[in-house]
């Protein structure tokens, strides 16, 4: 599947418009970025790197923030269309942020977010 980063960077923000609003208010010290793919694990759809906000404490602050990274070249590659293109990246997003509030992968597949 062939997308312009342009195009895929909407998908990946329309999926963050998706959201419900007291999840977005509630999101803290994170930061969505596209990249064309991860160097370590090439077929990787997306990756959280941070501290999630159930791991927060007091001594919590001066950190950089966390990293939601979605891999624009893994995801095109398992798409055929531009709506299963759609379909991947809100679905990524929402496994990703998940992981921002705590959310385990265990969890996540059986809520069906895996």
């Amino acid at each position: 599947m062939e997308m312009s980063r342009t195009r895929f960077e909407e998908l990946v923000a329309d999926a963050l418009d998706l959201l419900p609003a007291e999840f977005a208010r509630s999101m803290s010290n994170v930061v969505v970025l596209v990249e064309d793919r991860n160097p370590e694990e090439p077929t990787l759809l997306g990756l959280y790197e941070g501290i999630a906000l159930t791991e927060r404490d007091s001594t919590y602050g001066g950190v950089l923030p966390d990293r939601i990274t979605i891999y624009r070249e893994a995801v095109l590659e398992i798409c055929g269309s531009e709506q299963e293109v759609t379909d991947e990246v809100a679905t990524t997003v929402v496994h990703e942020i998940a992981h921002h509030f705590g959310i385990d992968d265990e969890r996540l597949h059986a809520l069906g977010w895996g």
